[in-house]
């Protein structure tokens, strides 16, 4: 890990959904710099794609954050996982960072006990963000399907998780540091 991407001042998150994609931008952990839901119809993924170069045009990140596909419990549909390697190969090809969070990643970054619920993270994050609140969706019953605007709320969660990642290993490598024996002279 080299020291620039420890040092990681913009974060553009993304997060496919049914109708398109929630993301976020963050710079730094504590600063929500602008979310929402993109939608797409059509070629949902080629639309997807087309929006997510113009976030990137505008915002300019240094990383762009997914979810990783390759994740134990990883439950998306195979047009999710193909959206979220061509956003990795967008981001190749415009030389910007690549971070994969799983969910799992997540969950240990919100939780101090078992394993937070979608709502439970994204009532956590209205926490932090109070300007999140406004687009919190109601409590789901289970026939409903999960409101496009979670994709925000899991967007946002990544995002965090992604600081919270870079963080820790920056304190193993800190700690890596002191313990090395330094060369007798």
């Amino acid at each position: 890990m080299n020291a620039s991407l420890l040092e990681v001042k913009r974060v553009l998150t993304i997060d496919p959904t049914s109708k398109g994609f929630g993301f976020a931008v963050l710079e730094g952990p504590g600063r929500l710099i602008d979310w929402g839901v993109k939608r797409a119809s059509g070629d949902r993924n080629a639309k997807s794609l087309e929006k997510a170069a113009e976030l990137i045009e505008r915002y300019q990140p240094e990383v762009l954050v997914v979810e990783r596909s390759a994740a134990k419990g990883f439950r998306r549909c195979l047009r999710v996982r193909q959206l979220i390697e061509d956003l990795l190969a967008l981001a190749r090809d415009r030389h910007i960072r690549a971070q994969r969070v799983s969910r799992r990643q997540v969950q240990r970054c919100f939780s101090k006990t078992g394993s937070p619920t979608k709502r439970q993270i994204a009532v956590g994050l209205t926490e932090r963000f109070p300007e999140l609140e406004p687009h919190l969706p109601p409590v789901r019953k289970p026939w409903m399907s999960e409101d496009g605007r979670m994709g925000i709320f899991d967007a946002v969660a990544f995002g965090w998780a992604s600081y919270e990642s870079l963080r820790r290993e920056r304190r193993a490598l800190s700690l890596l540091s002191l313990e090395t024996p330094l060369p007798h002279a």
